[in-house]
């Protein structure tokens, strides 16, 4: 009679072709960061360190103040040298201040890594065509870092236009304000583009991967705050194509502006709109029933979205050649030349 404690050959067998039988998890990616400076950093870094998919190898960050964040949860010291020069790392994170992303970005690329890139990734067009060039040269993987392209109700929206279930897209508009301590203003100060090349850049991401190259862009770059610096902190951005026109504004002066944030397209047939941005609220209104939706205004239901899980997932994924970017590296080169652009730094 079997026992609990008893092992039979049938049932070493049975477990031996279970196992044998179950999915194997894949060996983790060994990826490390370069910078924890952006306000983005620390959120990717605490993914990294807790995912199935990463092995988190450290930081290298010489600032000590941000580096101690690090430390408290685990994350080691490295430096840039060290990450560029271990084989071992596949991928680079580049979570540096602004002004580094593109002299980081390259560096990686140039030692054979996979990058991740904080947006912008370069705030010159030669920086940015550098980058695109080194990742087709070296054959490598080149991801910016704009926080919504993997949310659910901003692609929920863009796949309603890219189907032609809104008609005719003859109008985007979108507002992504905030309010910023005085003490953060010296660095988005250090870009002409100012709020619009700081914070725009994730509306103006999704625009032009939905209409392309517009024909003209015209910034209006503004100064309104009450505060004696040279920050561009009231922007406006109108862009022009063939047949529609976008319209981008962020500003850095608006209190609870969380929920004001919004991305809408408007179509010949009806419109399709996220706000806020997060937690994800879409709304969908047609004149007529197309694709899943029905004539009228809906209320989408929404999955739960996390900010940089969808990017680093799918980033894992073609790492090992299971799928490809969904924003190919000529996208990211015009995303980067539209937002240049928007900003006056074309």
């Amino acid at each position: 009679m079997w026992s609990p404690g008893r092992v039979t050959r049938r049932t070493v067998l049975a477990a031996l072709t279970a196992a044998a039988a179950a999915p194997a998890q894949p060996e983790r990616i060994r990826v490390a960061l370069i910078g924890g400076g952006h306000s983005h950093a620390f959120a990717k870094a605490k993914i990294l360190r807790d995912s199935t998919d990463w092995e988190l190898a450290g930081i290298a960050e010489d600032d000590a103040r941000i580096l101690e964040k690090y430390t408290a949860i685990g994350i080691g010291k490295l430096s840039v040298q060290g990450v560029l020069g271990d084989s071992s790392v596949k991928v680079v994170a580049v979570e540096s201040a602004v002004r580094d992303h593109q002299k980081h970005a390259r560096m990686a690329l140039e030692a054979g890594k996979h990058v991740h890139v904080e947006k912008p990734p370069a705030d010159t067009m030669n920086g940015m065509r550098q980058l695109i060039h080194l990742a087709k040269e070296k054959n490598l993987l080149l991801q910016s870092g704009y926080m919504w392209r993997y949310h659910p109700g901003m692609n929920a929206v863009l796949e309603a236009a890219r189907q032609g279930w809104l008609g005719d897209v003859y109008l985007v508009r979108g507002q992504i304000n905030t309010l910023i301590e005085p003490r953060r203003r010296p660095e988005w100060s250090e870009f002409a583009g100012g709020h619009m090349f700081e914070l725009c850049s994730h509306l103006i991401d999704a625009t032009t991967r939905l209409l392309g190259r517009p024909v003209k862009v015209t910034p209006f770059l503004r100064h309104d705050a009450s505060l004696t610096d040279n920050l561009k902190d009231n922007t406006v951005a109108v862009f022009e194509y063939p047949k529609a026109m976008a319209i981008i504004h962020g500003a850095t002066m608006q209190p609870g502006s969380g929920g004001h944030r919004m991305f809408e397209v408007q179509g010949t047939n009806g419109t399709a709109t996220v706000r806020p941005i997060e937690p994800p609220g879409v709304t969908i209104e047609l004149a007529n029933a197309a694709g899943p939706y029905s004539k009228g205004k809906q209320r989408l239901p929404m999955a739960e979205y996390k900010r940089y899980a969808g990017d680093l997932a799918e980033l894992a994924a073609a790492v090992r050649g299971q799928k490809k970017l969904s924003v190919s590296l000529e996208e990211e080169m015009l995303v980067g030349e539209t937002v240049l652009r928007a900003s006056g730094m074309a």
